[in-house]
């Protein structure tokens, strides 16, 4: 089991992760000139999609943020918040500074996707495909929800491969029968060290050619 103190750095940084994941959300609804509830609405997809999916696939109740409706206060207070305080020029420099925490909470959700489904019992291709989509889920349903192809599907930087490869780190640590903990540390840090470097290097996916 997660010691405590653990559990609760753990927890601190998924908080990180979501509200970074809220806050991408409500830059955008602004850009897209929606009212509070259209604000709101994106900024809580944003950051509980993924999980909510995952929970439904894996048939889990109660939904992680009926479980811990402190979450869903907070990003609530934070579209309140933005919606007040947040103006045109903020959006570019805030997008920017996003990107670290957003790759952190991507490789904690990738880490904990997966665990939540190795603890059902499921086969490591399943499991590691909960990962990616507690993590790049909440994402894509922003970018539908704003009438856009989802950025992860676009934008021909690693995000979901990020997540894919810390994953099957966790899978690993799982086989190699590690303590649950250290192997979800460990996958996240792989997923978001990878994300990081994408970043910091410009790594770019190959895109679909059609051209003779």
């Amino acid at each position: 089991m997660t010691p405590p103190a653990l559990s609760g750095a753990l927890f601190g940084v998924e908080v990180v992760g979501i509200a970074a994941f809220a806050l991408s959300a409500i830059i955008e609804a602004a850009r897209r000139r929606l009212d509070a509830v259209g604000v709101c609405a994106v900024a809580t997809l944003a950051a509980f999609g993924g999980g909510t999916l995952r929970d439904l696939l894996l048939d889990r109740r109660p939904l992680f943020w009926v479980q811990h409706s402190e979450l869903l206060w907070m990003v609530l207070g934070l579209a309140v918040f933005a919606m007040l305080f947040l103006r045109a020029r903020h959006f570019e420099p805030t997008e920017r500074a996003m990107q670290w925490p957003d790759a952190v909470g991507m490789g904690l959700f990738c880490a904990s996707g997966t665990g939540l489904a190795l603890d059902y019992g499921l086969p490591g291709l399943v499991c590691v495909v909960m990962g990616v989509v507690t993590a790049v889920m909440g994402g894509a349903l922003r970018d539908i929800v704003c009438n856009e192809i989802p950025r992860v599907f676009t934008d021909h930087r690693p995000y979901a491969l990020c997540a894919f490869a810390g994953g099957w780190v966790v899978v690993g640590a799982h086989a190699l029968a590690l303590p649950q903990w250290p192997g979800l540390l460990l996958g996240a840090t792989v997923a978001t060290l990878l994300r990081a470097v994408g970043i910091l290097r410009d790594w770019r996916i190959p895109q679909w050619r059609t051209e003779d």
